[in-house]
């Protein structure tokens, strides 16, 4: 019963994340249930992946609807972070788990320090005419997700708010679906691991996520774009600080 309690707790808040901010669903997840739930590490980033692919789709149906997913470029974001995100996750084996930790926190650091400056104005097209720049970002990004093992959604809103200049509701609803992409894919890569899949768990976390993601967004549509820019960038300084302080603590 307390797993089941906590199970749905996490995914509602899971589902906040990813509904009201676009990312941060498997950033919350794979922690909720390593030290919450107390699955292996391995057991729960395979759940995590199928928790969060689920969400993100019933998410990004939402978003769709009320226009705010730019799919050119999200689809060309997603597709050129394939291959480097699967080179770059073959690597992770070989690196300290220490200094994976740590490398996360700074990306997520980084990425914060960085929405919180001052944004330029997005032109009426931003992000439609760029292919090149979409995918250069997208492979780097797919490199930096794929080392740290996490969906990319708390790096892909920045990477399209600032980088591609993306408006940020069309950031949060195209980092959707680049979240759906990468999570199908690291699933597929997977698949066939052994890996055990307690559904008792994952069934009950995913359904209160989704719950969660229709109330996520729904909130967000009552905030400017620069709130919730800053509550994002608050959110992965948080994350950040914790990650810091488990490695070293």
């Amino acid at each position: 019963m307390t797993a089941l309690i906590l199970a749905l707790v996490a995914g509602a808040v899971v589902g906040l994340a990813l509904g009201g901010l676009g990312g941060g669903g498997g950033v919350l997840a794979v922690p909720a249930l390593t030290y919450l739930i107390g699955l292996p590490p391995a057991d729960a980033i395979t759940a995590s992946l199928i928790i969060v692919t689920l969400t993100s789709i019933t998410a990004l149906t939402g978003h769709a609807r009320d226009g705010n997913v730019v799919w050119r470029t999200g689809l060309l974001f997603a597709a050129a972070g394939v291959v480097p995100a699967m080179l770059a996750g073959a690597a992770t084996g070989h690196l300290p788990r220490l200094g994976l930790t740590v490398a996360f926190a700074v990306v997520a650091g980084l990425a914060a320090l960085r929405m919180l400056r001052p944004s330029p104005a997005p032109s009426p097209a931003a992000g439609e005419a760029r292919p090149a720049r979409a995918g250069a970002v997208g492979a780097g990004l797919g490199a930096v997700t794929g080392l740290l093992g996490v969906g990319g959604g708390f790096l892909a809103v920045p990477a399209l708010a600032r980088v591609l200049n993306l408006p940020m509701r069309r950031a949060i609803g195209t980092s959707l679906l680049v979240i759906t992409v990468n999570s199908i894919a690291a699933l597929g890569a997977r698949a066939g691991t052994g890996v055990h899949l307690d559904w008792a768990v994952i069934a009950p976390f995913t359904a209160a996520a989704i719950l969660g993601a229709r109330d996520g967004k729904r909130h967000a549509q009552r905030l400017s774009g620069n709130t919730l820019q800053r509550l994002f960038a608050y959110a992965l300084l948080a994350v950040a600080a914790l990650m810091l302080a488990d490695a070293f603590v």
